[in-house]
């Protein structure tokens, strides 16, 4: 896909995985990377905005030996989502009308 995510519509998509159940770092950039290409240097940072702005939690399990992080969705981050999806569907509609030419139909 030649199209790139802006920040936005990354957090998006990270809110949206997370949205169905905590996770940790691995797990959530292979989830990501079968729809869109990102790497987990580009996740990471998304990760740590999204914490900040308490729209996630972020907490460390046992793992083989070492701490595994966990992501986990917030309430604050539940409301973001919806207001992405209800915004998304807006631009979609009107990206649609231009590339699609739905209007003319």
């Amino acid at each position: 896909m030649n199209f790139q995510l802006g920040s936005t519509l990354l957090d998006a998509c990270v809110l949206s995985v997370l949205s169905k159940g905590d996770t940790y770092g691995y797990v959530l950039t292979q989830s990501i990377k079968n729809v869109v290409a990102i790497s987990e240097s580009t996740l990471y940072p998304v990760l740590r905005r999204l914490e900040k702005d308490n729209c996630l939690r972020v907490y460390d399990l046992p793992f083989a030996g070492r701490l595994r992080r966990y992501y986990s969705i917030t309430e604050s981050g539940r409301e973001q989502l919806e207001r992405y999806r209800e915004d998304w569907q807006i631009y979609k509609k009107c990206v649609d009308k231009l590339l699609l030419r739905e209007d003319e139909a």
